[in-house]
């Protein structure tokens, strides 16, 4: 049987409840709901990118990225990704990052699935991430 790995990047801080940044069993990595907050730095709360949607969004893919990573995982490994905007007038502007962000990573083809909806989130954050990696 193969064993559930826990990933908690160096660059995140311990989840504020009972759940992993990202786990991974056998070939299998999902990626839990990141945001767009920087890095953690020892003793400071945990704090926004910026304040638009571009300085948010960038964060969120960084934060995902350094989980797969975490697991062995790249961006071509994602079959699912799921977005979540807190504003529907966000959408057009967030394609527009999304699709320059995996240009940029010479992403191959075919892209991964992908879901957006609308949702609440904490008070100043816009977008809220989470994939799902198959490995091999």
């Amino acid at each position: 049987m193969t064993e559930k790995i826990q990933l908690t990047p160096s660059t995140h801080t311990a989840p504020p409840a009972k759940f992993s940044h990202g786990v991974k069993k056998g070939n299998i990595l999902q990626v839990a709901g990141q945001v767009g907050f920087l890095p953690a730095e020892e003793g400071k709360a945990p704090t926004p990118a910026g304040p638009t949607l571009r300085e948010q969004t960038l964060q969120t893919f960084a934060n995902v990225k350094a989980i797969l990573e975490e697991g062995g995982a790249t961006w071509d490994d994602v079959m699912m990704m799921r977005v979540y905007l807190t504003d529907v007038d966000h959408f057009a502007e967030m394609n527009e990052i999304y699709n320059a962000y995996f240009e940029e990573q010479g992403l191959k083809a075919p892209a991964s699935a992908r879901t957006t909806v609308y949702v609440g989130l904490p008070k100043g954050l816009l977008i809220e991430i989470d994939a799902l990696a198959v490995l091999g």
